[in-house]
């Protein structure tokens, strides 16, 4: 990710929000969404505009990865953000006031048979979101790197 270039946020009102006071905080506000939820701010490359596309996303960690689920509530699309790093998976993470580099890829069967349980303790409403829908919710994995 090249700094210096505009990144446009969330176009969701609350989501936006939500980034926006988590950047001018450093995460003091917005890190932990909802009490023992916590969130990072993940900032892809559009793969139709190449403009930096920045949302917020519930994370869970494994080891020193950390998980984001590819909900959008149950939508039968993948999220825009998803189908960006499929194309660049290079991205950019805050968690708290710590940005860094990491590479993003979807987990395997396995990795998703290990890790859905960690995500779904976490925020329950993943199971709704997978039975609401036909298409199977990915987990994405960001490393640093």
């Amino acid at each position: 990710m090249t700094t210096g270039e505009r990144v446009l946020d969330s176009p969701e009102g609350w989501v936006a929000d939500h980034i926006q006071r988590y950047v001018a905080t450093g995460g003091a506000e917005g890190h932990e969404w909802r009490p023992g939820v916590f969130t990072l701010l993940l900032t892809t490359r559009g793969r139709r505009s190449g403009k930096l596309r920045r949302t917020a996303l519930i994370y869970g960690r494994d080891g020193d990865r950390y998980v984001v689920v590819a909900s959008q509530g149950g939508d039968p699309r993948h999220p825009a953000w998803y189908l960006n790093l499929l194309d660049d998976p290079q991205v950019e993470v805050q968690v708290g006031a710590e940005t860094f580099h990491a590479v993003a890829r979807t987990a395997d069967p396995a990795e998703k048979a290990r890790l859905w349980p960690v995500m779904t303790a976490i925020w329950p409403a993943y199971d709704d979101y997978q039975a609401r829908t036909d298409r199977d919710i990915p987990l994405v994995l960001l490393e640093r790197g």
